[in-house]
């Protein structure tokens, strides 16, 4: 069981003093998912270790180049590896385009299948749902189509209580304890109450993703007391009016999201070029919510120990 995201990029724009652009890397479960793919990515993936070819799923918020223009290299490294699993790509509309053009020109046809799911743009639709997650858009407000993603999980079966089971209890009826059913027989008796056998089930994390975004409270209702979010914070206040020139946030606005939403923590990212050095804009962020991370290349955040 794991819940954990590591950071690949966190530049705005352009990469600065050894920060890459956006990218991170989303381990649930059996899901490995990567979200938003700068340039560089290949390079980061190596050098933290993430199992490449085990990525199932790139959701792509948006078609600005610093969060998409890694993700041709990668597609052809992973054929050149031999991948053959289908590999699903999100995004707005025109990823497909920009992809199959390249491919037509360079005289090329991958091992494995690309499936590409164009989002809507404007309102919060489900992309993915299974037995284990489920993920909806974020609808963002940008200079082109840009969407977040909320990441769900989805509620766990119950634990077996190893201690009190009995030792010819059937297999088929551990499986329904698990799911949170009583056991009854043929005539309707019942045989195993659910709570005399198992324990609570472990907790569902959940994990917000705001890319490029200008400071807007109507993702509020979306992303209400989630575990995580990651909230662009590309600015400092006192450069409020360049956010609002280039449609971006800044630390104090990504905080305010965050209070409203009652989040658990707030991680921001997406950093400006003109700052070197990070420590500042974590501090500024603080001031009005406290529980504020800084997005740190090759760090991880285990959501079940938050």
């Amino acid at each position: 069981m794991s819940f954990q995201l590591t950071i690949l990029g966190s530049s705005g724009a352009l990469p600065a003093y050894g920060r890459f652009p956006s990218s991170q890397y989303l381990h649930i479960q059996k899901h490995h998912i990567l979200i938003d793919c700068g340039e560089g990515i290949q390079t980061q993936l190596k050098r933290f270790s993430i199992p490449t070819q085990k990525i199932d799923k790139i959701f792509i918020s948006h078609l600005h180049g610093d969060h998409y223009l890694g993700l041709m290299g990668l597609l052809f490294s992973m054929h050149l590896n031999r991948r053959t699993n289908d590999l699903h790509l999100y995004s707005p509309p025109g990823l497909d385009q920009i992809i199959l053009l390249q491919l037509k020109y360079s005289k090329s046809a991958l091992h494995y299948q690309l499936i590409f799911h164009p989002i809507p743009d404007g309102a919060s639709v489900c992309l993915y749902e299974d037995n284990i997650l489920t993920v909806h858009t974020i609808p963002l407000r940008h200079k082109i189509p840009c969407t977040g993603f909320l990441f769900q999980e989805k509620p766990k079966q119950r634990k077996i209580n190893k201690e009190v089971l009995p030792k010819d209890m059937l297999l088929a009826h551990i499986a329904q304890l698990k799911l949170g059913e009583d056991i009854y027989n043929d005539e309707g008796a019942l045989l195993y109450k659910n709570t005399d056998y198992t324990l609570p089930p472990r907790p569902s994390y959940s994990f917000a993703y705001c890319s490029d975004t200008a400071y807007d409270e109507s993702i509020v209702g979306l992303i209400k007391e989630v575990d995580l979010l990651y909230h662009e914070a590309t600015f400092m206040q006192e450069h409020e009016d360049k956010a609002a020139m280039t449609l971006h946030s800044t630390t104090l606005q990504a905080a305010q999201i965050a209070n409203l939403a009652k989040v658990k923590c707030l991680l921001i990212g997406h950093y400006s070029a003109r700052y070197r050095v990070l420590n500042a804009l974590q501090e500024e962020a603080a001031t009005l919510f406290k529980n504020t991370k800084l997005a740190i290349e090759g760090e991880t955040i285990d959501l079940e120990k938050l």
